[in-house]
């Protein structure tokens, strides 16, 4: 049995205009402690409606979502019962209060019977490469790979058994992506988490993920290992995805020939 279960999960949203839209229709996926699962497709195809799911932001209207076999509860209005399943955002601007410290941010997640906060604190920043005197500072202080590692550490602080990174790097330039890619990949080997990294980009899934699963209008069409489903391309979906893909020698070749 996989740590996080995701069974037969239906999300629906009702508009009135286009009346029930199925989001997610019917995904099961399974992700083990210490592995890397990246979930790919456009933009529209589910990604980020299962990510919130997952993490209990969305309410299932079919399926479960199970972590160690219990049910993933959604979060409620004032309190969330289980914090073993942590998200980072896409937008490190958006999921830090540019009111407070990151001390206090930070806090927030650490379990009540710690021994010394403060500590837990530094020792979060350090874990994320961030020194401890960021403690005391405030989000705008920050650049956008500060912030989104000052993010990770937060979704860190209380101790979570499995991440859920919805399009991570995206808001960042290329060298922050990078550094914030290898991070992520670091924190999984040493705290043996389990992570779920969402992305429309392959070419940075294929580096990063153990497995990979490829999402279509609320669908999995296709899931195996990473280099099994690069090289086999199963579903035309995929291939296209792929087919996609930026390659350098091309680009180089069509510059040439401008």
């Amino acid at each position: 049995m996989s740590a996080l279960e995701i069974n037969g999960a239906h999300v629906v949203y009702r508009s009135r205009g286009r009346g029930e839209v199925h989001a997610v229709d019917g995904v099961d996926l399974g992700l083990d402690r210490g592995e890397i699962l990246g979930l790919v497709g456009e933009s529209g195809s589910g990604k980020s409606s299962l990510a919130r799911a997952v993490v209990g932001l969305e309410r299932l209207h079919g399926g479960e979502i199970l972590l160690d076999g219990v049910p993933v509860e959604p979060v409620g209005w004032r309190t969330r019962t289980d914090v073993r399943v942590q998200m980072v955002f896409q937008s490190p601007y958006a999921s830090l209060n540019p009111r407070r410290t990151i001390a206090s941010q930070l806090r927030d997640g650490i379990p009540r019977d710690a021994a010394d906060p403060a500590a837990e604190v530094a020792e979060l920043l350090e874990r994320v490469g961030m020194p401890a005197s960021a403690a005391a500072r405030y989000p705008h202080q920050f650049s956008g790979g500060q912030r989104q590692r000052i993010a990770i550490a937060r979704a860190l602080a209380p101790r979570p058994e499995v991440l859920v990174a919805d399009e991570p790097v995206t808001a960042l330039d290329a060298s922050a992506q990078a550094q914030v890619v290898a991070l992520l990949g670091s924190l999984v080997r040493d705290l043996g988490v389990g992570m779920l990294f969402i992305s429309h980009d392959l070419a940075l899934v294929r580096h990063l993920a153990d497995r990979v699963a490829v999402m279509h209008q609320g669908r999995i069409v296709e899931q195996g290992g990473t280099e099994q489903v690069w090289r086999e391309r199963a579903h035309p979906y995929t291939r296209e995805l792929i087919a996609a893909v930026p390659r350098l020698g091309a680009a180089r070749r069509r510059k040439e020939s401008a």
